[in-house]
């Protein structure tokens, strides 16, 4: 186990959902801090809003990308590449995870949350490393931010 999926469990068995840790990763990769955004963020875990929904790692996968990629003051514009990069995901996420569990759905994935601790955190790291993958691809260091 690596330093980053150490740093995972910690925010996990600290009551983190799979949204949060996303963006705290990355936050804590830029030095910076932001109660606010990952309160708000909280709001997509477990199927936005507790409801079944997607899931909340590919939902807050996809905020994490915009974080860097996406449009934030009236001064700033939307990268070109922000939209190739959210499909992106979502096509990895739905042919890794769709189709292993029927559904990118939450309650698809974590189906009678016998397994759920384990399946979640293994999503989560994949999915962190893979939003790595297309912000690097796409020109981004994640310690720097936009």
């Amino acid at each position: 186990m690596d330093d980053i999926q150490m740093r995972m469990m910690e925010l996990s068995y600290n009551g983190y959902y799979c949204s949060q840790i996303l963006l705290m990763m990355a936050m804590e990769a830029q030095g910076k801090n932001n109660p606010d955004l990952i309160r708000a963020i909280g709001g997509l875990a477990n199927g936005c809003g507790f409801s079944g929904g997607p899931c909340g790692t590919l939902t807050g996968a996809a905020c994490l990308l915009s974080m860097y990629a996406g449009k934030g003051s009236d001064d700033e514009y939307s990268d070109d590449n922000l939209t190739y990069m959210l499909r992106d995901l979502g096509e990895w996420f739905t042919s890794t995870y769709g189709s292993c569990y029927g559904g990118t759905t939450c309650e698809a994935i974590i189906g009678d949350r016998t397994e759920m601790r384990q399946r979640c955190g293994a999503i989560v790291a994949e999915t962190y490393a893979k939003v790595i993958e297309l912000l690097t691809a796409g020109g981004y260091d994640i310690a720097a931010g936009k």
